[in-house]
C-alpha cells in the first residue's frame, strides 16, 4: 500500500546531531516568563506538546500562545485532547500529524471543533498513538526511522508518510515511520532548576524522547527547586538542562488538566467548555471570557475560583491518592 500523507517534522539525522552539538551545554539561568518563552515559537514552527490527554498539559502556555495570536503552525496532536483543542481554537495551526484529537473521552466531544477538523480547514497526516511515540524515539536515538508491524494493511497507513520495507533478514514486510524532530516543545513539569534540569513525577509517555528530539524546549514548572534537588538524587533528572532553552514557573500551569500528586482535573470546568463548544457563538465567548479578555493566566484562574477552587483540587487529588493505596 502507497502512503499518500505529507511528511511533517521530518530532518536529515546528521543535520541535526550537527544541530545539537551546537547547542549550547552551559549552565546559565534560562528563567524567564510566558511572553518570552512564547516568543521563541515562529511562524510555520513544528510544535509538539507534552503531557497527555487531561493530564500535565502546560495550558498556561497555550494561553499565552492564542493571546499573541500565533499562525500557521504544525501541531503534533499526539496523545491529545485539551491542548489540540485549545490551539485549534485559537486556529494556530494549518497541518498536523494526528494520531488522538478532539474528544475529552468520557466527558465528551466540543462539536465545534469536530466541525473544524473535518471542515478540511487542516491539513492531516494520520498515524496511530504508539508509531508517533516511535518516531519521537527514532529521533532520539539519531535514526532516520523504525521499523514496526502496527498500521499495516490499515486507512492510517494510508493517510500516513510512511513507507513499506522488507527485512533483509526474514523478507518480512514492516512498516518504515519517519523520525520526528519538532522545532519547538513545551512541557510541564512537577519542578525544575533554573538551568532547565527537570523532574516529572508519574507517567511520562514520551516526553523523555520528545525532549531528546526537539530544537527548542521550553519548560513550565510548577515550581524551581535548587539544583541540589537534581545532584543529591541522578534519578529526580527526567530531562537535562542541556536539552532545555527556557524554564517558566507556572504554579498550577496545567489547570484545569489534572497534575498527578498535586492537583485534580476541574470537571466541571471542562464540562463548561464542553458546553459552549455546542456553539460558535457561544465557544468564542467562552474564549473572550476565559483566555482573550485575561490579561494573564493568573487571571483566568480567579475567573475559575481562585486559590479556594484550586485548594479544593490539591485536596481531591490527595484524597484520590490515599484511597489508591498511592501514599
Amino acid at each position: 500500500m502507497e502512503s499518500i500523507g505529507e511528511l511533517l517534522g521530518f530532518h536529515h539525522p546528521d543535520e541535526m546531531r550537527e544541530f545539537f552539538r551546537k547547542k549550547s551545554k552551559k549552565m546559565t539561568s534560562k528563567l524567564t516568563d510566558l511572553k518570552q518563552a512564547v516568543s521563541l515559537v515562529k511562524e510555520g514552527d513544528y510544535i509538539s506538546i507534552g503531557g497527555f490527554g487531561t493530564v500535565r498539559i502546560p495550558t498556561a502556555f497555550i494561553h499565552e500562545l492564542l493571546r499573541a495570536k500565533k499562525k500557521n503552525l504544525i501541531a503534533a496532536c499526539f496523545t491529545s485532547n485539551v491542548d489540540t483543542d485549545l490551539l485549534a481554537a485559537g486556529k494556530t495551526f494549518n497541518k498536523a500529524d494526528a494520531s488522538y484529537i478532539i474528544s475529552f473521552e468520557a466527558l465528551g466531544a466540543p462539536k465545534v471543533l469536530k466541525k473544524y477538523f473535518e471542515s478540511g480547514s487542516i491539513q492531516l497526516t494520520e498515524w496511530s498513538n504508539g508509531v508517533m511515540g516511535w518516531r519521537y524515539k527514532a529521533a532520539a536515538m539519531g535514526l532516520s526511522y523504525l521499523p514496526v508491524r502496527s498500521m499495516l494493511g490499515t486507512d492510517t497507513q494510508k493517510y500516513s508518510a510512511a513507507k513499506e520495507v522488507t527485512c533483509p533478514f526474514t523478507g518480512m514486510k514492516y512498516l518504515a515511520v519517519p523520525a520526528l524532530y519538532p522545532d519547538v516543545a513545551v512541557i510541564h513539569v512537577h519542578a525544575a532548576d533554573i538551568y532547565g534540569n527537570s523532574y516529572i513525577r508519574g507517567v511520562l509517555v514520551a516526553d523523555v524522547d520528545i525532549a531528546k528530539a526537539s530544537k527548542k524546549v521550553i519548560i513550565t514548572t510548577e515550581k524551581i527547586v535548587p539544583t541540589e534537588f537534581f545532584r543529591d538524587n541522578p534519578q529526580n533528572t527526567t530531562i537535562l538542562f542541556y536539552q532545555v532553552d527556557a524554564v517558566v514557573v507556572t504554579p498550577y500551569g496545567s489547570y484545569p488538566c489534572n497534575m498527578p500528586y498535586e492537583y485534580f482535573m476541574d470537571v466541571d470546568h471542562l464540562r463548561e467548555f464542553l458546553k459552549a463548544a455546542e456553539d460558535e457563538k457561544t465557544f468564542q465567548e467562552y474564549l473572550d471570557k476565559n483566555i482573550y479578555n485575561c490579561n494573564d493566566f493568573y487571571e483566568y484562574l480567579d475567573n475559575c475560583g481562585g486559590i479556594r477552587r484550586l485548594e479544593y483540587l490539591k485536596d481531591l487529588e490527595s484524597q484520590i491518592i490515599i484511597e489508591g493505596g498511592l501514599r
